[in-house]
């Protein structure tokens, strides 16, 4: 590595649609550069990014991987992020911490679901943004649509670079429309080029298209605009700078032709990327907190060291991989390194440069990096590495909620024993997992962000930890209020040799606007009941509406007012007025009229328009209420209200009635009362488990 200078650091993600050629785009990367000696394919299961068994198996990226290489004295990190919208989290935490983001859109498809999602993405961090427009040479490809496509969709600051020479089949090369050049590759993928003029027939397209490149670059450079506005013509030495300037301010998002699986056009995209894609110290200052103040820490590799972790790794053979990005200063691997976040010192054992699985320790890093780190024990997604004594903190990386759930049963005593340990690792590398323990429900309940992503999660737990796991729908966790008012006496009087129990309560029931949850109201007046057992009867209340009589499920959303009582010198206790008020509380609530409340959610579904009729059907059909539609480029927002009960399945049946192409985020709304017919169905239920438990 030598002594790297930040300045000739490259450090960019990937993003796209799956299937749009992100990972074959950096096989090609790999291979042009001497890294490897062929090209691996996804259908053989031997690239160099996708390289975790489930990633093998199902031929998907699954995981963001990072790719360090060396390109004409430019260190290259390349983000590869998966592109399912099951693996958005991970997508998501690589734009974060990159300089720059390269979108990739299908010649054949355009763009795409999670085109948007990356595109978004890149937006809302403001990363230069650049688009590859993948497979030229298939059937049906067409650069000219797509990069229409973009500019409708995206941005009109969208413009060509090069053009494509050729088309599908015949695709072979491509035009650098400034420097006027035609680049004509082999057919045989070895991606050896030759240098030639432009091809006649091109003539009339690249001057139009290099007229459309110079109106948007002289955009970001007063100087050059008033001149170029006069009729000057402004030359290549000048409109390099002004390109580069562009791209960093995003003034200008260039678009670049190529195919991977042909290995036509990447020279150029990495050449384009090393010349005009930003270095870490021309990339943004990032915000931090110390303690409530704000601030900016500059990338300055003189400052004092600070990185943020995006990823963390548990590898076989290697154990827990962290791996950070370096946003200021410079740091040694004998030097020590220290968790702001937990407050806790780390050793490092070395620091590694990772291609796929690989890795290349390095004894120094600085600003602009991206290096794992192996065995650091406190280390967990988003936290800040810093020195001893330093105390800003970035903020944490910010994942998706989760939108699908399933409740996991140990198949064996030996791995529940077992599953605390595997599903707390497992957490640990996907933060856009939870797991939690149900007090209502008592399910234990994994969520991700669909189907796909659990089931990879559940045989990854399987084959890592050793520990298998069957699966439920999840219980919904009902509730029980009242709908009218109610009043009921709790007596309770038992005799038995000595001292004998008594307590005895009168409680007025009165139902709550939704929301309220509960509350006591002692009314007792002239002493009929002492103070000290009033407690006592708020605690059997609160006890006993954990499980309501209607179905077993907690009662909320009332008020119990306590207006009348009696008691006896010698035989009343707090046991004998909690176990009164037990009485009372059963029968009252079931004389006040007792209801079942279900979770409502809030969900936003994005959707191509022609699916927009098919999905409003759908919430019909399970109960949904639509609250309104909004247009967000070229998809559709619906904005809808719909029990939890009739959602667990739908990342599933939104996938298969899109073509995958629908995404949505759902969070808990509030409670409503269950329709008569379901919530009989629900008690019948819960009763049969009663009688079989």
């Amino acid at each position: 590595m030598g002594n790297r200078q930040p300045e000739n650091t490259r450090n960019f993600a990937i993003a796209a649609h799956g299937g749009a050629g992100k990972t074959a785009l950096v096989e090609a990367m790999l291979f042009n550069n001497g890294v490897t000696t062929r090209m691996g394919r996804i259908e053989d299961g031997n690239t160099v990014s996708d390289f975790a068994p489930e990633e093998q198996k199902r031929q998907i990226s699954i995981n963001t991987s990072v790719i360090a290489m060396e390109r004409n004295g430019k260190q290259f990190f390349i983000l590869d992020t998966p592109g399912f919208a099951d693996f958005v989290g991970e997508m998501r935490s690589a734009v974060r911490v990159a300089d720059a983001l390269l979108v990739a859109v299908s010649g054949v498809s355009g763009i795409e679901v999670q085109t948007d999602k990356a595109w978004e993405t890149g937006s809302e961090f403001d990363l230069p943004t650049a688009f590859y427009i993948s497979r030229l040479d298939r059937e049906n490809a067409d650069f000219a649509r797509v990069l229409a496509d973009i500019r409708a969709d995206y941005s009109d600051k969208a413009a060509a670079i090069f053009l494509p020479i050729g088309a599908e089949a015949s695709f072979r090369g491509v035009v650098d429309l400034l420097k006027n050049r035609a680049y004509v590759y082999q057919t045989d993928g070895s991606g050896k080029f030759t240098e030639e003029d432009v091809p006649a027939d091109m003539a009339d397209e690249a001057a139009a298209a290099r007229e459309a490149l110079v109106e948007v670059i002289v955009e970001a450079d007063d100087d050059l605009m008033m001149r170029y506005l006069d009729g000057e013509t402004i030359s290549e030495e000048e409109l390099l700078p002004a390109l580069r300037k562009a791209v960093r301010i995003r003034a200008l998002l260039p678009v670049l032709p190529g195919s991977a699986t042909v290995n036509v056009g990447v020279h150029q995209i990495m050449d384009f990327i090393a010349d005009f894609f930003p270095s870490p110290l021309e990339s943004r200052s990032r915000a931090a907190m110390k303690g409530e103040e704000a601030v900016e820490v500059a990338p300055d590799p003189a400052g004092q060291f600070s990185a943020i972790c995006f990823k963390v790794m548990v590898d076989p053979y290697v154990g827990k991989l962290s791996f950070l990005r370096v946003n200021s200063g410079t740091l040694s691997s004998d030097s020590a390194i220290y968790n702001v976040n937990k407050d806790e010192d780390e050793r490092i054992s070395s620091f590694k440069f990772m291609t796929g699985k690989e890795g290349k320790d390095v004894k120094e890093i600085t600003v602009g990096d991206i290096v794992a780190i192996p065995k650091l024990h406190s280390v967990q997604v988003g936290d800040t590495l810093s020195v001893k004594g330093a105390t800003a903190v970035f903020p944490p990386i910010d994942f998706p909620k989760p939108v699908y759930s399933v409740a996991v049963i140990a198949k064996s005593r030996a791995d529940e024993d077992k599953l605390g340990n595997a599903i707390n690792r497992t957490l640990e590398e996907d933060p856009s997992l939870t797991f939690e323990k149900n007090a209502e429900t008592n399910d234990s309940v994994l969520s991700g962000m669909g189907d796909m992503h659990i089931e990879i999660v559940l045989s990854k737990i399987k084959e890592r930890y050793g520990v298998d796991l069957d699966t439920k729908t999840p219980q919904v966790p009902y509730r029980e209020t009242i709908k009218k008012v109610a009043e009921a006496q709790g007596r309770h009087k038992k005799q038995t040799g000595g001292h004998g129990q008594f307590g005895d309560v009168h409680i007025r029931y009165t139902p709550l606007e939704r929301g309220e949850g509960f509350v006591f109201e002692d009314n007792i007046v002239g002493g009929a009941i002492p103070k000290g057992y009033i407690p006592a009867v708020e605690k059997g209340l609160r006890e006993n509406m954990v499980k309501g009589p209607l179905a077993g499920f907690p009662v909320t959303d009332y008020k119990a007012t306590l207006f009348f009582g009696s008691y006896h010198d010698v035989d009343s206790s707090e046991m004998s007025f909690k176990l009164a008020a037990r009485l009372s509380f059963r029968k009252g609530i079931m004389e006040a009229n007792p209801v079942l409340l279900e979770p409502i959610m809030e969900v936003e579904v994005t959707v191509p328009e022609e699916y927009l009729g098919d999905v409003m059907g759908d919430f019909n059909s399970r109960r949904g209420r639509i609250l309104g539609t909004d247009s967000k480029g070229h998809q559709q927002v619906v904005r809808a209200q719909c029990p939890l009960a009739e959602m667990f399945r739908y990342a599933i049946i939104l996938r298969s009635m899109t073509s995958g192409r629908g995404t949505f985020t759902m969070q808990f709304a509030h409670y409503e009362e269950v329709p008569g017919e379901i919530a009989k169905k629900v008690i019948a239920a819960h009763k049969e488990e009663e009688e079989e438990d």
